[in-house]
C-alpha cells in the first residue's frame, strides 16, 4: 500500500539524485513544497514544486512540477498518485494552475492518469543568460511537451 507523506525538499533532491534517469537536483532557490510517496517504511518516490521556470507563468498562482521520480520499487500508479497530490496541495494553497514538461520521447501516461492536458511543444534551447551561466546538460537540447492542470 502506496501512503503519501511529507518530505524536505533537501530529502527529495537526494532521492532525485539517487534515482531519477536523467535530472539532476532542483535549484533551491525555486522549490515549494515536496510530496513523498512510502510503501512500509520505505520511500519509493518524490514530487518536487516549485516556481515556473518560465517567467511568463510565474503569475503567483501557478507551480511547476520540477520533478517527480520513483524507485523499481514502487507500484504502478506511483506517478500519478505524486502528480495528483501535487495539485491537491498547490489548489490547498490558492493555487489555480500547476505546469510540468516531459520529453517528446515519454508516453506521458501517468499525467494522463491524473488528468493533465498537453497545451504546448516547447523547442530546445539552452539555459544561459545575463549573469546566469548553467553547465549544459544532454536534456536541454531536446523537444518537451508541457503538460498543465487548472482550476
Amino acid at each position: 500500500m502506496m501512503e503519501l507523506c511529507p518530505i524536505t525538499l533537501r530529502e527529495a533532491n537526494d532521492f532525485v539524485e539517487s534515482f531519477h534517469r536523467h535530472n539532476k537536483r532542483t535549484s533551491r532557490d525555486g522549490g515549494k513544497f515536496a510530496i513523498g510517496l512510502t510503501q512500509g517504511d520505505e520511500l519509493v518516490g518524490v514530487a518536487i514544486v516549485g516556481l515556473p521556470l518560465a517567467r511568463m507563468l510565474n503569475d503567483g498562482f501557478t507551480a511547476e512540477v520540477l520533478r517527480t521520480c520513483t524507485n523499481d520499487k514502487a507500484e504502478k500508479g506511483a506517478v500519478s498518485k505524486l502528480y495528483s497530490a501535487c495539485w491537491r496541495a498547490w489548489r490547498a494553497m490558492g493555487g489555480r494552475k500547476l505546469v510540468t514538461y516531459t520529453l517528446t520521447t515519454e508516453s506521458g501516461a501517468s499525467l494522463r492518469g491524473a488528468g493533465w492536458s498537453i497545451i504546448a511543444e516547447t523547442k530546445p534551447k539552452g539555459w544561459n543568460g545575463g549573469t546566469r551561466n548553467r553547465s549544459w546538460q544532454p536534456i536541454y537540447g531536446q523537444k518537451k511537451f508541457r503538460w498543465e492542470v487548472t482550476v
